[in-house]
């Protein structure tokens, strides 16, 4: 008998709701067969199964919340004995707490075996290392020798789904035919599927829906919904960092019209790149001189040791605005990257986030987070800084105003700027110099390239 458990995957993430649950009691699973969805509040995890036998029993059903070290699923694999992915006595567990970023390779070369590998699936796709790594692949054995299986993570295998892709059918270019991420794009571009012409995608609404029960309270005209596991996590950490940052706000207006149009004249070379070129890759180049001009603003307090941390690499977070809520993916060492490659991240991670492909590694570390709200409309907000981090910056909505040059009046393209700041660490006067700097290189796109 094997029970397939909720796994600890790491990143604190000890909760997790049943998104999809694709078989049912008395049913015949082969190993490597999806089982269920995992929803949890950063990443969704398709889990398979570790082994091939029959459903004895599914212990939850969709919407259920889950912790860690729950028995989902219940396989009658004809193996004496009771085993689990969350034990420590088979060859199989073994391999799961050993996927580690910081165990040697032999660690990973386990679960590639032909025999070991395809008896740990289960084990390796909801190991945290492997959700966290950026190594979105797969591997897939021979089709034609029948006793392989296509070992997957999750990540991958979402990728696949979402684009429409068999995965059995994709010939992998990494170590021992692994699948890698480019191999599932390049498959994708030869076929006209697409993830809106899905027919099983289920949307936001759909799923609030079936997560999320509606309650009509008798005699009131109010309802009562559960938060999805996204939206509860962003109230807590949004409160955490209400109560714990003493927030400040900085507001100020750039004259951007030189960037606009030099904007439009990179168009044609950022296409001719492959590259998606918006103002949000300017923005994050002006704050990473920002940064390096005014330290303090990169950094985080330590109250345990009354110190404050300097971080020497600019990780930026970049709010983006999903159907299921706010995501804050993070464009790693923005300041080694060319505004093309900045760029290039920005869709990466702006489409994870939309698609619910991102790695656990895409969404921590930031050292300072921007907030786009400018693409919405708006012009002028107070941004909640992402704990711990000590600052964000609000870019609102570029538009033209009358303003005075040389004492005439004369149309230009205003960009609004909003500084949220932790005042234990940064003064006011501070704040204000950031923003003028980083205004005074938005105003001069040469001199930003050039810095």
């Amino acid at each position: 008998m094997f029970n397939v458990k909720f796994a600890d995957i790491g990143e604190g993430i000890h909760e997790g709701v049943l998104l999809k649950i694709f078989v049912k009691d008395g049913q015949t699973v082969a190993e490597g067969e999806d089982l269920f969805t995992l929803e949890t509040d950063k990443v969704n995890a398709e889990i398979p199964s570790p082994v091939s036998g029959t459903v004895k029993s599914v212990q939850h059903k969709v919407g259920d919340k889950v912790h860690v070290g729950d028995i989902i699923v219940v396989i009658d694999d004809g193996e004496s004995g009771v085993r689990s992915n969350m034990s420590m006595d088979g060859a199989g567990e073994e391999d799961l707490s050993a996927m580690s970023s910081d165990k040697s390779s032999s660690s990973e070369s386990e679960p590639i075996s032909e025999e070991k590998g395809a008896s740990v699936v289960g084990q390796i796709e909801v190991s945290s290392q492997l959700i966290a790594s950026s190594q979105e692949n797969y591997t897939e054995t021979k089709a034609e020798s029948p006793s392989h299986k296509v070992l997957a993570t999750p990540v991958a295998r979402q990728m696949a789904k979402d684009l429409g892709v068999d995965i059995t059918k994709i010939k992998g270019t990494g170590p021992v035919g692994r699948v890698m991420k480019a191999d599932i794009k390049a498959a994708a571009a030869d076929q006209s599927s697409t993830l809106g012409e899905r027919s099983d995608v289920v949307s936001s609404a759909a799923r609030e829906k079936q997560l999320s029960p509606r309650k009509v309270v008798p005699g009131e005209a109010i309802e009562r919904i559960p938060m999805t596991m996204l939206r509860k996590t962003i109230a807590e950490n949004m409160e955490k960092s209400r109560f714990t940052i003493p927030h400040t706000t900085v507001m100020d207006e750039g004259d951007v019209t030189e960037l606009v149009n030099f904007k439009r004249e990179a168009k044609t070379l950022a296409e001719e790149e492959g590259v998606k070129l918006t103002y949000l890759a300017f923005f994050i180049k002006a704050v990473v001189l920002g940064l390096k001009a005014y330290p303090y603003l990169n950094a985080e307090v330590d109250m345990a040791s009354h110190e404050i941390i300097l971080k020497h690499d600019c990780h930026i977070g970049i709010a983006v605005d999903t159907k299921e809520g706010l995501m804050v993916p993070v464009v790693k060492h923005a300041d080694r990257l060319s505004i093309f490659e900045i760029a290039k991240e920005i869709e990466r991670l702006s489409d994870g986030a939309r698609d619910k492909t991102l790695t656990l590694e895409d969404l921590k570390g930031g050292t300072f987070s921007i907030t786009n709200y400018g693409s919405v409309g708006s012009s002028f907000g107070v941004p909640i800084i992402k704990y711990p981090e000590a600052g964000i910056l609000g870019v609102g909505a570029i538009v033209k105003k009358p303003v005075v040059v040389s004492d005439e009046v004369v149309i230009r393209t205003i960009l609004p700027l909003s500084l949220s700041f932790d005042h234990r660490i940064i003064d006011g006067a501070d704040a204000g110099r950031f923003v003028s700097y980083v205004k005074d290189l938005l105003s001069d796109p040469k001199r930003l390239m050039l810095k």
